[in-house]
This record gives C-alpha cells, structure tokens and sequence, in this order.
C-alpha cells in the first residue's frame, strides 16, 4: 500500500476537493460537510495530538496543540509539511507506533482506521491505547447499500489501477468498536472518540 499512497500523493486532495479524477462526482453537500467536519476538529482540546497516517495534512491542519503527523509514505509527508508547517512529521508505521508508552494525549486518524481488516484494526487500536489515553478516528459513512467491507478499484492519473480493502461504518457501530462515543454524524462522514 506504501507504494499506492506514494504514487497518489499528488493528487491525494482532488478527493476532498472534487477535482481531477473525481469531478464528475455528485456529492450533495460535500463541501458544507467538508466545513463542519474541519469545525469538529478544530474543536478539540488542543493536547498532544499525533495524527497516524496524515496524508497530505488535510485535516491535520484543522488540529490544535502540539501535533505531531506520521505515515508511511514520505512523497504524502512532503504534502503534509507544506499543509500543516506549524505540526511536526515523522515517517513510520501505523501499526507499530514509533512512540513510548503515553507519548501522547491523544491519537487522531482519518481514513487510515477504514482501510484497515479486523485483525489490523485490533492491532491499530492496541497501538493507540498504548500511546495516548484518546483516540478520535474519522470513517467514511456507509451509504444506502453499501456493503460494510469490501476491496475497490482505485485509478490513478497515471493510469495504474489498485486493489484497496474499505469498511464504512454506521455511527453506532464505529462508536461501539471503539468502545467510545460519536462526535459528528453527517452525510459524508463519522467522527468518532474513544
């Protein structure tokens, strides 16, 4: 997957953005989501943050206090450094946090929980109960008809084509695998903390 993410980082935000690949979407209301769930965010207590698997620091940005991004993929890391200057990022493994023990106040994802299988979530959430006592994960809402797992296509502009694992969840049921609570339930997107 490092190499998938690599190769999309470039064009990683035309997802969020609705350009590119992805603007002959229709998402009704996106944008104002978009708007509520950067409010969401920015709303937490800003505490010791580290942000597992940043991206390109979309949301990261939205983050108050000390925040510290990590991914896998360093071409997303030269994204995110340009996105979010005033966070600190870090190369390394989501399932096996480079961090001691409590290093953190909390851990926040986004995405990186919904592509994760059963076991790898388990081993995520053990990772980060290990280095914070909070956990915030941003999930993808699962549409009328959706399966709830599911392998997809993804194209990129360069042509290449990939096999991504997903899992949407309901509100209720990301909030109850965290053991925690919902924060934001939209159209588009979960917020969940645990």
């Amino acid at each position: 997957m490092k190499t998938y993410y690599d190769r999309r980082a470039p064009e990683y935000d035309d997802w969020w953005l609705g350009r590119g690949l992805y603007s002959d979407r229709r998402r009704p209301g996106w944008e104002e989501e978009i708007d509520e769930l950067a409010a969401v965010i920015a709303s937490l207590e800003p505490v010791r943050t580290l942000d597992v698997a940043c991206g390109t620091g979309f949301l990261t940005r939205h983050l108050r206090g000390e925040v510290v991004g990590l991914d896998a993929s360093e071409r997303m890391l030269e994204a995110a450094r340009v996105q979010a200057p005033a966070a600190t990022f870090v190369s390394g493994d989501g399932l096996s946090l480079p961090f001691e023990d409590a290093a953190f106040d909390r851990v926040f994802t986004s995405y990186f929980y919904c592509h994760l299988e059963e076991e790898e979530r388990r081993r995520f959430l053990a990772e980060a109960r290990r280095v914070a006592p909070e956990l915030v994960v941003v999930a993808s809402i699962r549409g009328e008809g959706d399966a709830a797992e599911r392998w997809e296509e993804r194209q990129l502009k360069d042509g290449s084509r990939w096999q991504v694992y997903k899992r949407v969840f309901e509100g209720v049921d990301l909030a109850e695998e965290l053991g925690g609570e919902l924060l934001f339930q939209g159209s588009w997107f979960l917020v969940a903390r645990a």
